[in-house]
């Protein structure tokens, strides 16, 4: 596994890693911890956080993450709901926010810290790598030869787009599945490299990196994932999980660099993609690649295909999609360069993969069928129930919301879709997020933010129109571009809030988004919209740390804004 020092990436050898968990959990069991005890990780991705993870797991712990972006409030309902007397700290930033729950009332005793450069406050707290090396082992033996499958592996608490986060109770058999699951679709080896950006503390990027260790693969950690492009291009990875949110700026910038070519170099461009598809079809449906498609194919692939991937650094064996619903547009795209997106869906109380599309059995615009042992059917209000060998035991300490959650065996997702009869599922929105109009349209947000978030200008979208007349936007802009544009017609400012102000700029964004939503119902078009000038973040708690939308926190942040688009014609931009 590989982690970034200095600049530089540095390797740790498989055996070097098992040593290091082994090490660490036999400490774990010397420091007086518990089988089922509750330790907490909070730290951004490196090697050390899966060290912990896994020595705490190895120790017969119960491993509970916190968002590195979490706040010191966040951190502290976490630390205390699940009873944690343990914690492992990344930086200085997470120390000093486990410190202030440490001089309050509660459970937690010892912080142990990644980085070595933070200055310790004279308590109970450790650096690791100042921690013992070696010592007596025989405690650990006998805490592993006592550990079973139906052990609690981690609480992890939800990101709470509907409310305050949930610890989701998932056992070591239930993490088990997915191994299987992924095994059986994506054949991950020892020749393969992975980048790890997502959230560890997430279970999509964390079950993902469990299995990329099990098929000694390569697993490169980023700390900071808003260098995940640049980072791609020079890991060069073969296989990794994402969100769609990735897929659609490299999309975007590849549409806005075209539409500034001229029309010889836009028509070769979707030639190429087109040669790009059928091989691609082709090969899925088992017929023959003839050699004029072939010749074809290597012209296009020389003159274009080839410079798509370097985008995101090179041939792949696969890509994941999950976290939201990626638009089957851009999966065409990629699948025409010769990347294939398996896009799939699960939640963390299903450990949390579902569904999910698999080289040789893919549908694009589907999250593809359900994952061995898992059964999926659709209630009678169109909401997608599940059952099998990944479903949560249950929210921790929370009977109520448990029995809610789980019918006679039945998980209820909460999200709405439709299984066609050759099983591909297809999600259509959150059940509790869709907008129903005054005139009773029942509208799936998600799908109007994707379509118009697909503009190279636009960043972020937030639809809204619960029991209006009509939907609205909140958008915010890509800043970066919409400063060119502007420079580049001599446009002046002071500050983003001017420049979204602008007539000029308003009238520009109102154009992308009328040409964007020309493939939606007029229903769900947006009438009117508003431009911010500051972005939707985790630290705001506008957003999640997987980037969807959390609604009722935008709402109520904004709901100025709101109100004024549908008291006032035209477009808007942020009141005074």
């Amino acid at each position: 596994v590989f982690g970034r020092t200095a600049g530089a990436w540095r390797g740790i050898t498989y055996g070097e890693l098992g040593a290091r968990i082994e090490a660490l959990a036999s400490w774990l069991v010397r420091a007086g911890l518990q089988a089922g005890d509750r330790v907490v990780i909070f730290s951004p991705n490196t090697p050390d956080w899966t060290i912990a993870d896994l020595a705490i797991l190895t120790a017969g712990g119960i491993s509970v993450p916190i968002y590195a972006t979490n706040t010191g409030a966040q951190a502290a309902h976490i630390v205390r709901d699940a009873g944690a007397r343990i914690a492992f700290a990344g930086a200085a930033e997470h120390y000093g926010k486990l410190a202030e729950v440490r001089g309050e009332e509660g459970p937690l005793q010892r912080v142990v810290v990644f980085d070595r450069s933070v200055v310790l406050n004279g308590d109970d707290s450790s650096h690791l790598e100042t921690l013992p090396p070696r010592g007596d082992a025989s405690g650990l033996a006998a805490r592993l030869r006592g550990a079973s499958p139906d052990d609690v592996a981690t609480i992890i608490y939800t990101s709470g787009t509907t409310g305050d986060p949930k610890g989701v109770v998932l056992t070591h058999a239930n993490l088990w599945t997915q191994f299987h699951a992924v095994d059986a679709y994506f054949k991950v080896t020892e020749e393969d490299r992975s980048l790890c950006f997502l959230p560890l503390s997430h279970a999509y990027e964390r079950v993902w990196t469990f299995y990329v260790l099990l098929k000694g693969a390569q697993n490169y950690y980023l700390e900071d994932p808003k260098q995940v492009i640049e980072t791609m291009q020079e890991v060069r990875p073969t296989c990794m999980v994402s969100v769609p949110r990735l897929y659609e700026k490299v999309y975007a910038a590849a549409r806005h660099k075209l539409s500034k070519a001229s029309g010889t170099k836009r028509r070769l461009f979707e030639w190429a993609v087109g040669v790009g598809r059928e091989l691609g079809y082709a090969r899925k449906e088992g017929r023959p690649v003839s050699p004029w498609l072939a010749a074809r194919h290597r012209l296009a692939d020389r003159l274009v295909l080839r410079k798509i991937r370097d985008i995101v650094g090179g041939p792949k064996n696969f890509f994941s999609a999950g976290g939201a619903t990626l638009s089957s547009e851009i999966e065409e795209f990629f699948f025409g360069a010769g990347l294939l997106i398996c896009q799939g869906y699960g939640l963390t109380e299903t450990s949390p993969m579902l569904t999910c599309n698999r080289p040789g059995d893919f549908r694009f615009g589907t999250v593809g069928k359900a994952i061995p042992g898992c059964e999926l059917r659709i209630a009678a209000d169109g909401e997608i129930l599940a059952r099998g060998p990944n479903v949560m035991r249950g929210y921790y300490r929370k009977p109520k919301e448990t029995a809610e959650a789980l019918e006679d065996g039945w998980l209820k997702t909460g999200d709405i879709g439709e299984i066609d009869a050759d099983g591909f599922v297809r999600i259509t929105d959150r059940k509790k997020d869709l907008i129903i109009t005054s005139g009773g349209k029942n509208i799936a947000p998600s799908r109007i933010e994707s379509v118009i978030g697909n503009d190279y200008y636009i960043e972020q979208v937030a639809a809204v129109g619960e029991g209006r007349h009509y939907l609205s936007a909140l958008v915010v802009p890509h800043f970066a571009a919409l400063e060119e544009w502007a420079r580049e017609r001599g446009y002046s400012y002071e500050s983003l809030r001017q420049l979204v102000r602008d007539h000029r700029v308003v009238a520009f964004i109102a154009e992308r988004i009328e040409h964007q939503q020309s493939v939606l119902a007029g229903h769900e078009r947006v009438k009117k919209f508003t431009l911010l000038s500051e972005p939707f973040s985790q630290k705001g708690g506008e957003i999640t740390p997987t980037l969807k939308n959390i609604r009722a926190a935008i709402a109520a942040k904004y709901q100025r804004a709101i109100d004024a688009m549908y008291a006032t014609e035209g477009s808007g931009t942020e009141p005074r």
